[in-house]
This record gives C-alpha cells, sequence and structure tokens, in this order.
C-alpha cells in the first residue's frame, strides 16, 4: 500500500509561511527552510515589542506631563501625589493629552490637585 503524504495540508502550510515571509528580502522570502527561521525569529520580535510598546509610550506620556507641570511651577511627582492625595483618577495617557493638546484644561487639573 503506497504511503500517503496529505499533499494539499503540507502545500497549505508551506504556502501559508511563505506569505508571512513576504516583503522579505531575497531567500529569505523565497526558500521554504530560510523563511521559516526568519518568519519564527519575526514572531519572537513582535512578542517581545508588543510588550516594549506599553513602555515606550508610558515614558512619553510621563515626559509630557512633567513639562506641561513644569510650565505650571511643579514638577511630575508632585503632581501625581497632588492627585492621589485628593483622589484625582485621570490616567497617564489622558494627562499627558491634556498637557499637549488641551493646556487650559491641564491648568485647571494642576489647579485643582494643588490647591
Amino acid at each position: 500500500m503506497p504511503r500517503s503524504q496529505n499533499k494539499v495540508a503540507s502545500h497549505r502550510r508551506r504556502k501559508r509561511l511563505l506569505g508571512q515571509a513576504k516583503g522579505y528580502w531575497g531567500a529569505r522570502s523565497k526558500v521554504l527552510t530560510v523563511a521559516k527561521h526568519h518568519v519564527d525569529k519575526g514572531m519572537q520580535y513582535a512578542y517581545r515589542d508588543r510588550r516594549t510598546k506599553k513602555r515606550t509610550f508610558r515614558q512619553l506620556w510621563i515626559t509630557r506631563i512633567n513639562a506641561g507641570a513644569r510650565l505650571h511651577g511643579t514638577t511630575y511627582s508632585r503632581l501625581i501625589a497632588a492627585l492621589n492625595k485628593k483622589e484625582i483618577d485621570i490616567n497617564r495617557k489622558i494627562l499627558a493629552d491634556l498637557a499637549a493638546n488641551n493646556p487650559a484644561a491641564f491648568a485647571e487639573v494642576v489647579k485643582f490637585a494643588l490647591a
């Protein structure tokens, strides 16, 4: 009895992998064994950087809040401490957006927190 290879499934698997490698340079997008290694490595980078992105955005928000707070005569740490003391729950993303795009509203938040 001949050996069954299930060519349909293996062809689909190879096609999917080469589709993921589309846009890679040279053999990385053409040769299955080379593409497999680079797709796997790319997936590792994607997994890692989805977490790193959260860190870098938080750093950006803190920098923007600090710059806005210094315009009003205080620092980031004093502003956050005052907000926590008054139990004002505004996250850093919203605070940074206010500091960058709506300085009047940010000034009101700072004035209320420090009063």
